[in-house]
């Protein structure tokens, strides 16, 4: 079941808000890897994107279940932490998704095309939702 996501934290999850999400993961030696990222949310699941074959990719099909923190770029005392699992994974539209990512962050949709590169869509259910400050 889904976590609720606090009305006192949900701007960092807004498209307004140009935070970046810690993404943690554990490798097949169970060795923790954490990584900043772009991210989104549709109101229910975080989107994530990546490029097939990267070792977050590989590690999120491998093993479906991540944790983020969330901090808030004015104040990174104040942030949200969300742990579950990859709910969705897909190579169609992954273009454009970056592209929306990169107008979320850069304020356009011109994101590189990189020869070869095929991009994936992950969207995570928060099932474990904490805040600070």
């Amino acid at each position: 079941m889904p976590a609720h996501i606090p009305e006192s934290h949900a701007d960092l999850l807004s498209r307004e808000k140009k935070a970046f999400a810690c993404l943690a993961l554990i490798t097949s030696k169970g060795e923790p890897h954490v990584t900043p990222i772009w991210f989104d949310f549709d109101g229910e699941n975080v989107i994530l994107n990546t490029a097939r074959g990267r070792l977050k990719d590989r590690i999120m099909h491998r093993h479906p279940v991540v944790a983020l923190a969330i901090m808030d770029p004015a104040n990174p005392y104040r942030y949200i932490q969300i742990r579950g699992p990859v709910v969705f994974e897909s190579e169609e539209g992954g273009y454009d998704q970056i592209c929306d990512l990169n107008l979320k962050y850069h304020g356009n949709r011109n994101y590189p095309k990189r020869p070869g590169e095929v991009r994936v869509t992950y969207k995570v259910r928060p099932e474990h939702v904490s805040t600070m400050g």
